[in-house]
């Protein structure tokens, strides 16, 4: 088991990962050896993840999510296929732990009175600026 949050664990069958030649510089390196992870997570059949955290690792994934609902993450900054598959998995478990924190609700409010008469006050001030500023004497 991975641990994500103080709630939230995944199961490590839960985790699908590829090996693919990664892309870029690299010369003989890059193109015979498959350094380049890709870690997929099922987060719609995910039992691990609750409903909540699905739907908003949904809207934080973005383009990494298929259509299927499956977490695609890519990692291929690193010349090693071990340190890129411990990038990958810190940047799923990042993903995860950003979609387990609860958007705080705004509470609506209104403008005190005190505010109002400062925003009115600086409104009359500017007025009053460009008044001035646009007076010619007649004959001019």
């Amino acid at each position: 088991m991975i641990r994500v949050t103080g709630r939230i664990s995944l199961d490590e069958r839960e985790l699908d990962e590829s090996f693919l030649r990664a892309s870029g510089p690299g010369g003989q390196n890059v193109n015979k050896v498959e350094t380049a992870v890709q870690l997929r997570l099922d987060v719609a059949r995910s039992p691990s993840l609750p409903d909540e955290v699905k739907e908003r690792l949904k809207a934080l994934a973005g383009s990494r999510m298929t259509q299927d609902g499956v977490l695609v993450i890519t990692a291929q900054r690193h010349r090693t296929q071990e340190r890129n598959r411990q990038d990958a998995l810190e940047r799923l478990l990042d993903l995860i732990r950003q979609a387990a924190v609860r958007p705080l609700v705004r509470r609506p409010t209104r403008p005190t009175l005190a505010s109002k008469k400062r925003r009115l006050d600086s409104k009359s001030r500017r007025a009053t600026v460009k008044k001035l500023r646009g007076e010619k004497p007649p004959g001019d």
